[in-house]
């Protein structure tokens, strides 16, 4: 390094902010001091002039104090392994960051014997000690120097106390099999029983590890635990800054102004029963344009939450920040602070909300000939739910939807009629996924676990948000303005590989060569309707899709066979939504709450984040369900019920109950006296002795040997001779199976608008 020549003194933080651009990847203090003559008497004071360039933002600092100028990161530094991307390589965090904006991203590629080496022991989850060398805008290409074990990192257990008194932690990540030794001195007063996160302790090499409490939770018995587990887990945030919520609770109503006045139509909201928030309204009317005969004239009215949550803002960094709402069977972790959540922008009955509006107009084919962005002002005529609006139009209409079953229910499905046209003639993949919900009871605890009912009403909201979607899209390329896609790519070679191979086995022939369309997985679907196999092929199908995404690139949307879509319609719930509506207002001239220009170029960081979020929400919703089944089902251990195989592994068996969904594993110990061998082509355990085969989809019938609600693990045992080659069952006839919601895009939930 050349060394500048520098008066008595310390160097000014301008010259070490550009010593330290000038010589990237390696400065550290003895470096800067060595490099700017800094005396041993001086130290003290360098150090101090180093640490108020971090506090102030103007570098960042790595492992081993190794530093890089604001917005760059240190050569060696601490990240986070995050996922896998499409070419199988690792994407990266860093552990600290301090520039604007998100992190850049960090990918590790696996390709190569070296790197191979590197990466063996590492995987999604994993903090690694890493060494990077950028390698474009806002990308480090990185290699590993070292992984972190988990047990330097914090555990989330419960605390109990044995027979004579010693304290132990049970994780509750069902994946960590041993427990720890926690002293007296380190239970921070936690008693037996409660959720606790502990330190783990290093210098005991025999027998169990040691931890020290250092938060008590709450109580393990308590059922508002079973969503604080993964809430905490997964780092999912729940503290609004006190800025958001003082900008929240200041928020007021809007006024007519430049708005179109709404209120004289008769815009309802359509949602599920137990709905925490109300961010879409509907009307459909036929179409008076001579020009369209038997077309119809639509309205999708959309909460305004770009008023009130504007760019840079406090409420835009914590709603940024979360991504999206998070859905628990007894709580939601929202993306607003509850003023505007539960609010002013949501469209509560009968009074004045501020609203994005889409007019579209349809032919008498569902065909959209033309749409319409508008921003209003709107009065909810009514909030219904779904079962209220079908029992209305089945002829059983309560005293609440009675009154607009004729000017607006019924003009609603007839639009609908006509749209479904269009959407049949597109042929979306029609996979059919149920989904299963928790009842609470009124003293808080689980009543009951129930699936999901899917009436006419879901799919006449479900269209209408779609058609919503595809018109925003549509107007921001018109408008050439940034948009946030909702992307969901056509299935790999290899998973298409994989799922021909394993439907031949069961004499389904899926349609050979490189146009594959959702109207060929259809055709297998279809097919499969009333057999033995319908549900076993529904999940096949389902786990060779690619998980949807975000992203400013236009890929397309498989999974609905649309060109071109977007979200516009849950801005309460979904970051990309909020996106959407400020390009739209720029775009159409509608306020001065628009998209400003300088977060054009941060669509793809915020496409990555929002995705990661997503992920990380849908995963906490599945951990938490695993508990509340595994609660529910705690009470009835020893007890038999018919199941399905969802899963074949090396190890065991993965079952689902049917009347429940509850999912739990069958080892490959309990399976009797044979050596059981992994079928991977036809999914299968097989007896090498007896030749018994347990293969995926097979109805078995089960006895619930353990249930764990603090991990959600349940392990069943198989009963009776079970592994039959037929899929007949014990017992009775065949009842459909829950399909386990694990691995379902979010594209397919049909049934929740939060996520399409």
């Amino acid at each position: 390094m050349a060394k500048k020549k520098i008066a008595a003194g310390l160097p000014s933080k301008q010259d070490i902010l550009q010593y330290i651009a000038d010589n990237p990847g390696m400065v550290g203090k003895r470096e800067i001091a060595k490099a700017f003559g800094v005396g041993p008497e001086l130290r003290v004071q360098l150090k101090g002039l180093l640490r108020e360039l971090k506090t102030e933002g103007d570098i960042n600092q790595g492992h081993g104090k190794r530093m890089a100028p604001k917005g760059e990161l240190p050569e060696v530094t601490l990240v986070d392994i995050v996922k896998l991307d499409r070419d199988g390589d690792m994407m990266g965090r860093p552990v600290e960051w301090s520039g604007e904006g998100d992190p850049p991203r960090i990918i590790f590629e696996v390709g190569g014997k070296v790197r191979r080496r590197e990466m063996a022991d590492v995987g999604v989850g994993d903090r690694v000690l890493a060494r990077l060398t950028r390698a474009g805008r806002n990308r480090y290409a990185a290699r590993v120097i070292k992984r972190l074990e988990k047990d330097e990192q914090p555990v989330l257990g419960v605390f109990t106390l044995t027979e004579d008194g010693e304290g132990r932690l049970q994780p509750t990540d069902k994946k960590v099999r041993h427990e720890y030794v926690i002293a007296p001195e380190h239970r921070n007063n936690a008693k037996s029983g409660e959720i606790v996160v502990a330190q783990p302790q290093q210098g005991r090499r025999y027998g169990l590890k040691t931890a020290k409490i250092t938060e008590v939770i709450g109580s393990s018995l308590d059922p508002k635990a079973l969503s604080l587990i993964p809430i905490f887990t997964l780092g999912i945030p729940t503290k609004f800054s006190e800025a958001a919520i003082r900008d929240a609770e200041k928020a007021k109503p809007v006024t007519l102004g430049q708005r179109e006045d709404l209120r004289a139509i008769p815009l309802i909201t359509i949602d599920p029963e137990d709905a925490r928030d109300h961010d879409d309204a509907v009307f459909a009317e036929p179409d008076t344009d001579p020009d369209n005969p038997g077309g119809w004239h639509a309205i999708v009215a959309i909460a305004d939450v770009a008023h009130y949550v504007r760019s840079g803002s406090a409420l835009d960094h914590d709603a940024r920040a979360r991504g999206n709402s998070t859905y628990f069977p007894d709580r939601v972790v929202p993306m607003l602070p509850e003023a505007l959540s539960a609010d002013l922008c949501s469209l509560v009955e009968h009074k004045d909300r501020a609203c994005m509006a889409v007019h579209l107009w349809f032919d008498a084919d569902g065909n959209k000939k033309r749409h319409k962005f508008v921003r209003g002002l709107m009065r909810c005529a009514a909030g219904l739910n779904y079962r209220q609006v079908q029992n209305a139009i089945d002829g059983m209409a309560d005293a609440m939807a009675q009154p607009f079953l004729e000017p607006v229910l019924k003009p609603l499905y007839a639009c609908h009629a006509a749209v479904n046209k269009a959407r049949e003639a597109r042929q979306p993949l029609a996979i059919h996924a149920p989904e299963r919900r928790v009842v609470m009871g009124k003293d808080g605890h689980i009543a009951a676990i129930k699936p999901r009912d899917h009436m006419l009403s879901h799919q006449v909201i479900e269209d209408f948000m779609i058609a919503a979607n595809v018109a925003a899209a549509e107007e921001l390329e018109k408008r050439r303005q940034p948009c946030m896609y909702r992307v969901h790519e056509q299935p790999s070679d290899e998973k298409i590989d994989s799922l021909r191979k394993f439907l031949n086995t069961l004499d389904y022939k899926l349609a050979k060569g490189q146009g594959l369309r959702p109207m060929h997985f259809n055709a297998i679907l279809k097919a499969a309707i009333g057999s033995e196999h319908e549900q076993l092929i529904n999940t096949v199908v389902l786990r060779s899709q690619m998980q949807a995404t975000y992203s400013p690139d236009n890929r397309g949307h498989f999974g609905l066979n649309l060109h071109k879509y977007a979200h516009f319609t849950s801005p309460i719930r979904r970051y990309a939504d909020v996106l959407v509506h400020r390009a739209l207002i720029r775009g159409l001239d509608l306020g001065d709450d628009g998209l400003p220009p300088e977060d054009d170029a941060d669509f793809e960081n915020i496409a990555e984040h929002i995705s990661l979020t997503e992920r990380r929400s849908m995963q906490a919703e599945r951990d938490a369900m695993d508990r509340f089944v595994a609660a529910f089902m705690s009470e009835h251990v020893g007890a038999q019920f018919d199941g399905r195989i969802t899963g074949v592994t090396r190890f065991g068996l993965f079952v689902e109950l049917d009347e429940t969904g509850a999912d739990g594993f069958v080892p490959i110990s309990t399976l009797g006296d044979d050596f059981y061998e992994h079928d991977e082509a036809s999914r299968a355990l097989v007896g090498k002795r007896s030749k018994k085969r347990f293969r995926l989809g097979d109805g078995v019938t089960v006895r619930l040997a353990e249930a764990t609600p603090v991990t959600g693990g349940l392990r069943f045992e198989i009963m009776g001779s079970g592994g039959q080659s037929t899929n007949t069952r014990r017992g009775g006839a065949e009842k459909p199976a829950l399909k386990k919601p694990t691995n379902r895009p979010s594209w397919a939930k049909h049934r929740s608008k939060k996520r399409r």
